[in-house]
């Protein structure tokens, strides 16, 4: 039987072709594995507001329920809405002189320290001092019961006089207050941007996620 010489050339060519196809894709694998030899994913690490310090005290993210997230929008939405158009100032006195700022690190002393307790954990604002562009709260807190109670500061809701719900960052809280606890310290950062004309503050933050405490503050004067 005869061989047809053009089906024999065919069947070479599309060997061929096979073959180097077949060299081709395993010399650009090996080269692609050895150009991304040593390349990590990056340590991604999230900010302190999503994280909790477990036991061992290595960070956990903090997953946070849907519901608790909308609850805790609903209420600052509905705390802003509550308040009242502001009663205007009386005019000053021609012989009143203005009040000058306050300095880097002046203290308002007046009516402090301001202290709330819920069940067995109390807190209280024992200073408050310009430092920068911002106004500082010092802070403690105390748990004098029999259970840890932990808190997530990024509920914590601070409105002002006006009603106006203020941005705040927390420095040197625990995110747990354990049994019979020490007394813990840290500060309340406000950037005095957001304070304008406010006479006043108002502290509220719930534990979490049970929120079975409620810490209260109203009338924390900053002027």
């Amino acid at each position: 039987m005869k061989v047809n010489s053009t089906v024999t050339l065919t069947f070479t060519l599309l060997a061929l072709m096979l073959g180097a196809g077949v060299f081709t894709a395993t010399w650009g694998y090996a080269i692609g594995r050895e150009a991304l030899k040593g390349i990590t994913q990056p340590d991604s690490r999230p900010t302190n507001k999503g994280t909790a310090k477990n036991s061992s005290g290595r960070e956990e993210l903090v997953i946070f329920k849907e519901e608790d997230i909308i609850k805790s929008v609903k209420e600052k939405m509905n705390s802003t809405g509550r308040t009242g158009s502001p009663t205007p100032n009386a005019s000053p006195s021609p012989n009143a002189s203005p009040k000058a700022d306050k300095p880097d690190g002046a203290v308002t002393t007046a009516k402090l320290p301001i202290i709330t307790r819920s069940n067995d954990v109390a807190m209280e604002v024992t200073g408050i001092r310009k430092q920068g562009d911002s106004m500082l709260l010092d802070v403690a807190m105390k748990n004098e019961g029999a259970q840890t109670v932990k808190f997530l500061y990024s509920f914590l809701n601070v409105t002002d006089d006006k009603g106006r719900l203020i941005v705040a960052e927390t420095t040197g809280l625990p995110s747990e207050l354990p049994a019979k606890s020490d007394r813990f310290s840290g500060t309340i950062s406000i950037p005095t941007s957001m304070l304008d004309d406010a006479q006043t503050l108002s502290i509220q933050l719930s534990d979490y996620p049970d929120q079975k405490l409620q810490l209260k503050m109203a009338d924390i004067p900053i002027k």
